[in-house]
């Protein structure tokens, strides 16, 4: 897709958070109302016709945008939060990052089998936090999982779509 308006308004921080890391910062396309119509519009654009019933917000950038087209798909928010954040009784999914494991959490009432799902973050590099929220998803035997993105870094990490499962469709705003 990759919209110039949002190309334009993205922010890159070279070396951040470590030496020879291009950071995408999407703060700067948050705090553009411009930038977050286009964002909206495209996502709903993309899911209008999937029967969505709840979008799953990765914490926390993914909060943002799950909240505005959910409003508009007429679906529910699920929050996957890490541990200890959320009050009720949850259901959990540990990974491991390049640092050690993490992981993550949602309510344990929080999507049945009558659900069309679709996951929403920022931004995927190695997939591994959307992998992990697709496994724990999954635990509830949804209907269908799509996954969505604002930024995919593909010139770094080619081969991250190829962690999910085949049936999970995919989608990005910007594609690098």
């Amino acid at each position: 897709m990759n919209n110039k308006t949002l190309l334009e308004n993205l922010r890159s921080i070279p070396d951040w958070p470590i030496k020879g890391v291009n950071f995408r910062d999407v703060s700067t396309l948050f705090k553009s109302p411009e930038c977050l119509r286009i964002m909206s519009d495209e996502l709903v654009d993309l899911y209008k016709d999937k029967g969505i019933t709840k979008i799953v917000g990765i914490e926390s950038r993914g909060f943002v945008m799950s909240s505005a087209v959910a409003y508009h798909l007429n679906a529910g928010i699920v929050l996957c939060r890490k541990p200890g954040k959320l009050p009720c009784e949850t259901v959990q999914e540990s990974y491991a990052k390049e640092y050690g494991i993490d992981t993550i959490e949602i309510h344990k009432d929080a999507i049945n089998e009558e659900d069309i799902i679709l996951l929403h973050d920022d931004l995927l590099a190695t997939g591994g936090t959307m992998k992990a929220a697709c496994d724990l998803v999954k635990k509830f035997h949804p209907k269908k999982i799509y996954c969505n993105f604002i930024i995919e870094l593909k010139s770094e990490f080619p081969h991250a779509r190829d962690t999910f499962a085949k049936d999970i469709e995919i989608s990005s705003l910007l594609q690098f």
